[in-house]
């Protein structure tokens, strides 16, 4: 039997985006070739980090202002506020771009963690930062996201790791999710009959 989560934790590009961003475009821009953005620019020196996270900024908050969000997304995030299933979201990202993505779309969420916060996927501690914050243990809670570093966060904070495939099979990557779901759609209709399993 399924338990439903006390709480669920959110990517957000890709997740309750659509994944329009080209990262291939951000990279060339960058000049960093085929390498992990952000670890990438963290090495760099004070001088060329500074000049690189103002390229990603710009190139962040242009796929914020056109975000369109996934299908489902509303119903989903209404459905669990009224089960009273506490939700935040978790992004690599700036907290400006966040902002703007929520603002565009009507979206709260009162627990937002971004690479401002410290360390960012696939590293957990932003994951148990959201879990304390949201006043849950890590094994009451779902991290719900559409790339490895959500299932790699996820299994390595002890969460169970809910990944979107959007049809991409098989998985291009080698972290294993607890659960496998094609989108948000049937990530509700998951929780949906967790629930009728209770009553």
């Amino acid at each position: 039997m399924l338990t439903l989560p006390k709480a669920i934790l959110f990517d957000m590009d890709g997740t309750l985006t659509q994944d329009t961003i080209d990262f291939e475009l951000i990279r060339a821009d960058l000049g960093i070739g085929p390498h992990p953005i952000l670890e990438t620019i963290n090495a760099m020196s004070a001088h060329e980090r500074e000049r690189a996270e103002a390229i990603l900024l710009k190139w962040e908050l242009k796929y914020a202002h056109e975000s369109e969000l996934n299908a489902g997304c509303i119903d989903l995030l209404d459905w669990l506020s009224g089960r009273e299933i506490r939700s935040a979201l978790i992004t690599r990202n700036t907290r400006s771009s966040v902002q703007t993505v929520l603002a565009k779309h009507g979206l709260e969420f009162g627990v937002q963690i971004t690479r401002e916060d410290g360390r960012f996927k696939p590293h957990p501690e932003p994951l148990w930062l959201a879990c304390e914050r949201l006043g849950v243990t890590p094994g009451d809670a779902w991290m719900v996201g559409d790339w490895r570093y959500d299932i790699e966060a996820g299994n390595a904070a002890g969460i169970k790791s809910v990944w979107l495939s959007h049809g991409r099979l098989p998985r291009p990557f080698e972290a294993e999710p607890w659960l496998t779901v094609k989108d948000l759609c049937e990530l509700a209709a998951v929780l949906q009959r967790a629930k009728k399993e209770l009553v």
